[in-house]
Parts: C-alpha cells; structure tokens; sequence
C-alpha cells in the first residue's frame, strides 16, 4: 500500500506510534476578540470531513471515491486508489494545548470542529473577528487537486475534482455565501478540460482556483512552456484568481539532506520567491496582462528585492535573444506590481515596505487551522504589525484589497457580530 503527504506528493512512513483516540485536550472556546477592522484571510484551509464525497460520484463509481478508513493503531486516514493520506496533525492545531501538537496523524475527535464543519468555522472566524475566508484543501486532494490528477483511473480522478468543486460550493460556501470566497481545485491532467471547468464553476460562483506554483515538480508540463495557455486564457476571462500556495507542488528549496522539520517553514518566503520570479520570466504575465496571481503562505518581505533584481537583470544580464518583451514604458518589477498579490500572516518588515510593494497589493492570512495561524488573535496581531498605519491603509491591507481582488463584499458595519 503507497502513502501520501497532505499536499499530495510526498510520503508518509506510517502509522507511527499509537495515537489514543481522544487523547487530544481541546481547549475551551476563547473568548471574542475585539474587531478593528473587518479581515478577509486569503489563506485558511479546511479539513475535509468523512462524508464530503458521499452522493457526490457518479453511481459506478460511488464505492471507489477517497474515504476515512481506521488504522490498526486507532489513528484516521484517507485511503483512495490504495494509498494513505492522513491527517496530519499540525494541520489541524488551533484549540489544542501546545504540548499534544505533532506531526502524528489525527483523529476527527481530536481536532477543533472549525477544521472541518462550516457552522463551526464561521463561529471561530467570529471569535478572531474575521469576515471572510478563502480556504484551501488540506488532506487527500493535495492543495491544487494534484492527488486526483494522478489516479489510475482517470475517470474517477476527474469525478473527485467535481465532487469536490461541488461539496465546496454548496456546503463550505453555500452555507454561508458571505463569508466564504470559493475556491475551485483544477482538473490538472487535461488543460483543456481544466480550462472548460474554469468558466462552468465561474458560472456558478468560483471565483479563484489553486494552482501548483512549480507544475513540473508534479510530473507536469514546465510553466516556460504555453502548455497552460488555455487554463490561463479561461481564467483571465472569467476573472479567475489563480491562487498559488506554498507547498501545493510538494517541493522545497532544501539544498542539504537531513533537515530538521524548522528549516521548511523557514524557507516558505524562498518557495513564494522563486514562484513569482519563475512566473515572471515565464512570460504568463505578458501574454495574460489581465491575469491575477495570488501567492499564499510565502509572506512578502522579500518582494523588493525580487523587484530590484530583475530590473537590473534586464539591465545588465538579459539574453541576447530578447525572448520576453516587456510592455512600452514597463520594467518587471512594475510588472509584478501589477499582476501579483501576496499575503502576509505577520510580517512586520511590511511597514516599511508596503509602499514599495505595492500597497494595494497586499493581503493578510490567518492560516486556521495550521501550526502557524493567528487564530484566535488575528485581529491583535493585524493591529499591532500595523501600529501608526494610516487608517485607510490598514483597512485595505486587513480586507479591502482582497475585496476587491476576488470581488467579496466586505460587511456593512465593521463589527458585524452586534445585534
């Protein structure tokens, strides 16, 4: 039997050491947080639950779809088309005491009801005083659908993106349209198919899609090519952000073997470094100059220097053979100011770099219910990076750019929680 990591490329080495089930203390629920300004995270992520795929797939295949099986140890994992996906437990920590987070899979009783029910979601995005959230997979999609585009049966493969798409829609978002963005995963063995269901969903209410920031560390066509223009061109039309999340392509910029765990989170800015700069060079941008480009969980401060690097590179070091033909009156780095958004779970280097990157560019995450999250205090640390911002800027940085950016309304008053 294979195994898979969360993101749908790795591996897992098993089952470990046993997990009792329920030996995860969740803590009580925190009290509300004052809200300063309404917040829209544009990088939570969602455990899916147990029954996402039930009724969802075709009647023939309705008994080979993912589903949560028990291991021998008491621990939880997807099985699909004989592989394991567990839940990996630092995807779901927000809740629970410091001392029980590890990377040992978990139960669905030992996380917080917010990872994975929408009811449940929306009172804890109340409790950090968030408004709106954009949500990415977590468990046996991969973060881009990349675990269904490898299936052995394609058929099924496409079938689970569907479902999917659907259960997204419908429940995660359709419970509450106001407070969830849609966020549709992309049929990745096909590009034309892919481009297709880019303007359907869009039809329906998509209005971004995660896409693998290095397709070919999945085995699939380089973004130097124009194998994705079709993709492209569909989202462009329909206005379709196209989010790129670290580590949806299952690759970090590891140089040395044996790394401890520390090193990967650490690297994440590297990871949104050379994703833009790869992007950049690519050529995607120009051919698709209405084209919106997202990048999730790899901060910003190193955005300048990308901005200073290529411009001097065009300056001194650009080939000869004058491939890629920037805009009249245009350098790269007012390129990326145009076409690229980045996201920011605390960064306070942004104070002072915010105008050089580009103010109305830049978004704010929470990360629930990772390791890493600000949840519940989310709105602390917003006010507290941003002291002495003006108050306009922090009200674009907290939720107005990507308001505006995925075309969600904000709320009418700022605490929307008042009776």
């Amino acid at each position: 039997m294979t195994t898979g990591s969360a993101t749908g490329g790795g591996r897992w080495s098993g089952p470990g050491t046993p997990v009792p089930a329920g030996s995860a203390t969740l803590l009580p629920d925190p009290e509300p947080r004052p809200i300063r300004v309404p917040i829209v995270s544009v990088d939570d992520h969602l455990i899916e639950p147990p029954d996402l795929f039930e009724g969802r797939l075709p009647a023939r295949m309705a008994g080979e779809g993912p589903r949560v099986v028990e291991l021998p140890n008491g621990q939880e994992a997807w099985a699909y088309e004989g592989g394991l996906y567990p839940n990996v437990g630092l995807n779901a920590v927000v809740g629970r005491r410091r001392e029980d987070w590890s990377m040992d899979p978990a139960r669905f009783e030992d996380m917080r009801p917010g990872c994975y029910d929408i009811h449940a979601r929306v009172a804890d995005m109340d409790i950090a005083g968030i408004w709106a959230s954009l949500c990415f997979p977590s468990l046996v999609a991969g973060f881009c659908g990349a675990v269904f585009a490898r299936s052995k049966d394609p058929d099924l493969g496409l079938a689970c993106i569907r479902a999917w798409n659907d259960w997204h829609l419908e429940v995660w978002a359709g419970t509450y349209p106001e407070r969830i963005i849609p966020l549709q995963l992309p049929w990745l063995a096909d590009v034309a198919v892919a481009a297709e269901e880019v303007r359907r969903n869009a039809g329906r209410g998509f209005k971004a899609v995660s896409f693998p920031e290095f397709p070919s560390h999945l085995g699939l066509p380089s973004i130097f090519t124009d194998h994705w223009d079709p993709f492209f061109a569909a989202c462009q039309e329909t206005a379709t952000v196209v989010c790129l999340h670290t580590g949806a392509s299952s690759w970090a910029p590891v140089p040395s073997p044996n790394p401890p765990f520390e090193l990967l989170p650490t690297l994440f800015p590297i990871n949104g470094f050379l994703a833009a700069a790869e992007w950049l060079w690519s050529g995607v941008p120009l051919r698709f100059p209405d084209l919106a480009v997202a990048l999730s969980e790899g901060g910003m401060g190193w955005v300048p220097m990308l901005m200073d690097r290529v411009d001097y590179v065009v300056d001194h070091s650009a080939s000869a053979e004058d491939h890629i033909r920037w805009p009249e009156g245009m350098k790269p780095s007012d390129v990326l100011r145009r076409s690229f958004w980045f996201c920011s779970i605390d960064d306070p280097s942004l104070v002072v770099l915010r105008h050089t990157i580009g103010l109305d560019h830049i978004m704010v995450e929470s990360d629930y219910p990772h390791a890493d999250s600000t949840w519940p205090d989310t709105q602390a640390v917003l006010s507290t990076t941003f002291a002495g911002v003006p108050e306009d800027e922090l009200r674009a940085i907290a939720g107005g750019n990507a308001s505006r950016l995925f075309r969600h309304p904000l709320p009418e008053h700022d605490d929307w929680r008042a009776p």
